[in-house]
């Protein structure tokens, strides 16, 4: 292996780990981070996809057999998720790099700001405990679009405005870590027929976030503080954004 590929290895593995503690994918934040050792931005998104496909996948598995997921809940989410994500993948071509980079920003202070700041609702709260069709499918649309625009999962956008919805935090995270491998697969088999392959990268990234997300998704299971992981992603988020914020004034 030459120095970058191992470097991807290292990455990829490190980033699916220490996201998967929180239950969430990791593209939001490597995408950038493997822009800056030397990957090309339209490798970079199909990159980022694939990792948050295998690294979720894991996530899944656990709560299926876990009976932790809610399939009539997840199911809206997951169907518009699914048709959003080749659209917002096919939509980035026609957006000038700098754009999808300014947006990516955006995302991850917004992102960042959820993990840091939002608590969901307080007090005595009874969640909902239906079905409905229209405010989780609204949330896939969203979620799917620019999970292909970004090359991010979508879960940063799944999980607040499900509990904004009523729902109850512990199923919307189970639904998160559903819907973000079917959003992340659509848009990077849109990217790879559209041109963008890199297979040996794609492998290499593949395997380590398979390792790094089931090894992750294990030690969150043990008795974690998710609050403090979480918080602990949102400094990551933010920072990573920040410096591709600097990088674009300043470069």
């Amino acid at each position: 292996m030459d120095s970058l590929t191992v470097l991807i290895f290292g990455l990829s593995f490190s980033f699916s780990f220490i996201f998967a503690l929180g239950g969430i994918g990791s593209a939001a934040a490597i995408i950038p981070v493997l822009t800056w050792v030397g990957v090309p931005f339209n490798i970079a998104r199909p990159t980022g996809l694939f990792i948050n496909t295998l690294s979720m996948g894991g996530a899944t598995y656990s709560n299926i057999k876990g009976g932790r997921l809610d399939f009539k809940l997840g199911l809206p989410v997951i169907v518009t998720s699914l048709v959003m994500a080749p659209i917002g993948a096919w939509s980035g071509h026609f957006f000038p790099t700098q754009y999808i980079m300014i947006a990516l920003v955006i995302f991850l202070m917004f992102a960042s700001c959820m993990m840091l700041f939002f608590k969901g609702l307080k007090g005595e709260v009874v969640y909902r405990d239906d079905h409905p069709f229209v405010g989780p499918a609204f949330v896939g649309v969203l979620a799917g679009f620019f999970s292909g625009l970004l090359g991010v999962g979508g879960g940063a956008l799944i999980s607040p405005l499900l509990i904004l919805q009523g729902f109850n935090p512990k199923k919307i995270a189970a639904i998160t870590a559903f819907a973000v491998p079917f959003s992340s697969l659509a848009g990077f088999i849109t990217y790879a027929l559209m041109g963008s392959v890199a297979w040996k990268i794609w492998i290499v990234a593949g395997v380590a976030a398979c390792i790094g997300g089931y090894l992750g998704t294990s030690v969150m299971h043990k008795r974690m503080q998710p609050s403090a992981v979480k918080k602990f992603l949102g400094c990551i988020l933010f920072l990573v954004g920040l410096r591709i914020l600097l990088d674009m004034i300043f470069i």
